[in-house]
């Protein structure tokens, strides 16, 4: 007997199928609906992002690039993937996209693989100033496989050093110099690393990860002028999908499609890459760019408010939609100021500071971003209430009941 055909599969979310997971869906939600957002790395999808990741493509096995596929069956995806690569060129005036990373850090070794060999010198920013652990980190494959080199900020500013820069640049000749940070909250002169790139011979590398999206509105310098290649990552200030994306000279195209693929990935995830169309759609829209400015200017309002309060900014402010706040001043170190905040529903990262006394596991510092707060609804003028919470969060005994006053105030400001 033949089996009986059930019809077409139509994918249901986990919601209709499975109540466990369903459950801790709803508890999420009730926590992001309820506390406050401030991871400078984590900004909520727009729903039609989301949609997108929701569909069918995300089945789709498309090993290779558009026209040239292992799998069959793959001309709508074809397709969507080259609307992804035009949407990108024509967002950040990149020669070359690669839209296949399955995250930042994939995008990352797409790039060593493409422009270095095991050993190679790479000069990238310090770790504890603000440098990302695919720069050199010693647990990462960019510190085991390659020789880190770091530079640094000058301990009077906490700004990059661009003349010690230079001369390591010039002493160590480095096979890649990297631009691009997790928390330095200025902007980073990129035609100067240009300058001295090319006095050194190096490839420019920028990881513009926490910045891409901010280049997208207009608010800060794009790289892509000025860098041989650049990374981002789309699920940050973008808003689009967990993932990565390679802009690049033209120059760079068939070294840095071998280095995705094969070398690194197989199959894409098509519904992210087609989310990131979405997403690419959505940057070039008046209102990302609203959104946008208005990131970057509750960050600073929000770091003029905390320093007016007693709190030390690193660099004294923010150019970006990010600040790292020193909580040493208050006798605690980054675990526990982060600790005290979210018992209060206040949700930050803790950080180092340059020349932090603390070890990294703990840190003398917390990073507030902006980017989730502003999609809550909150804007520049709610800023002084928010670091009026931040500091008598802080301030407040553990074991108090402060923390739970501090927590209801936060909830009923996100509610409008």
């Amino acid at each position: 007997m033949s089996p009986v055909n059930p019809g077409p599969v139509t994918p249901q979310p986990p919601v209709l199928t499975d109540p466990e997971v369903a459950d801790l869906v709803a508890q999420e939600s009730r926590r992001r609906a309820t506390t406050l957002q401030l991871i400078a790395s984590e900004t909520p999808a727009s729903p039609a992002v989301r949609a997108a990741l929701a569909t069918e493509l995300g089945t789709k096995y498309a090993e290779g690039y558009p026209g040239a596929r292992y799998h069959g069956g793959c001309e709508v995806v074809d397709e969507i993937e080259r609307l992804a690569i035009a949407r990108t060129a024509a967002t950040f005036g990149a020669d070359y996209v690669n839209v296949q990373p399955l995250s930042g850090s994939i995008a990352n070794l797409a790039v060593y693989a493409a422009f270095a060999q095991q050993g190679d010198p790479i000069l990238a920013l310090r770790l504890d100033q603000g440098g990302h652990q695919t720069h050199g980190s010693r647990a990462n494959f960019s510190g085991r496989w390659f020789l880190p080199i770091h530079y640094g900020v000058r301990e009077t500013t906490e700004r990059i050093d661009y003349d010690a820069l230079r001369e390591l640049a010039l002493v160590h000749r480095p096979r890649i110099l990297v631009a691009g940070s997790t928390s330095y909250s200025r902007h980073i002169d990129i035609a100067a690393l240009r300058s001295i790139a090319d006095d050194a011979e190096a490839v420019l590398w920028v990881d513009a990860a926490h910045t891409a999206g901010l280049a997208a509105a207009g608010v800060a310098p794009s790289p892509v002028p000025h860098a041989d290649v650049v990374t981002l990552a789309t699920h940050k200030v973008l808003r689009g999908p967990r993932g990565g994306i390679i802009l690049a000279r033209a120059d760079h195209h068939d070294v840095l499609q071998k280095a995705v693929h094969p070398f690194i990935q197989g199959g894409p995830s098509m519904n992210s890459i087609a989310a990131k169309a979405v997403c690419m759609r959505e940057a070039g829209t008046p209102e990302f760019a609203d959104y946008a400015t208005t990131m970057v200017a509750a960050a600073a309002r929000l770091a003029a408010e905390l320093a007016e309060r007693g709190l030390r900014i690193v660099t004294g402010g923010t150019d970006i939609h990010l600040a790292v706040v020193d909580v040493s001043g208050l006798g605690l170190t980054g675990v526990q100021a982060s600790e005290r905040l979210a018992a209060a529903g206040i949700v930050v990262d803790k950080a180092v500071l340059p020349f932090d006394t603390q070890p990294p596991a703990q840190g003398s510092a917390v990073r507030v971003g902006t980017s989730a707060a502003v999609l809550a609804g909150l804007g520049v003028d709610d800023m002084p209430a928010v670091a009026e919470c931040i500091v008598a969060a802080l301030r407040a005994a553990p074991d108090g009941d402060q923390h739970a006053g501090i927590r209801g105030q936060i909830a009923e400001m996100l509610a409008g």
